[in-house]
């Protein structure tokens, strides 16, 4: 198997907020090589108040995370353009080896 230097990345967002539809739909668009969504039970936010889901309450406010991987160029252009049409609460990114 033939191995390839890659960067990993993981968007946070929260649910609730027009940034992440907007998100998706960009990156469904984009040449990025696929992405995950992941929705979280519980989170402590940018205003660092925990935001957690309840029978009682379900908070628009949980954590939305978007991870995905690239070669290293694309994702720091994939980076800028996100940047520029949305302000995520963090970008999370890290080097990583694909197997392919």
């Amino acid at each position: 198997m033939n191995r390839i230097d890659v960067t990993m990345v993981r968007v946070y967002l929260a649910d609730g907020r027009d940034q992440v539809n907007k998100t998706l739909d960009w990156m469904e668009k984009s040449d990025v090589r696929g992405f995950t969504v992941f929705r979280g039970v519980a989170g402590l936010g940018s205003d660092h108040k925990l935001h957690k889901a309840s029978i009682l309450d379900l908070s628009s406010e949980l954590p939305i995370v978007i991870e995905f991987y690239d070669i290293p160029e694309r994702v720091n252009l994939i980076i800028e353009q996100l940047e520029s049409m949305v302000k995520p609460d963090h970008i999370v990114s890290w080097p990583a080896q694909s197997g392919i």
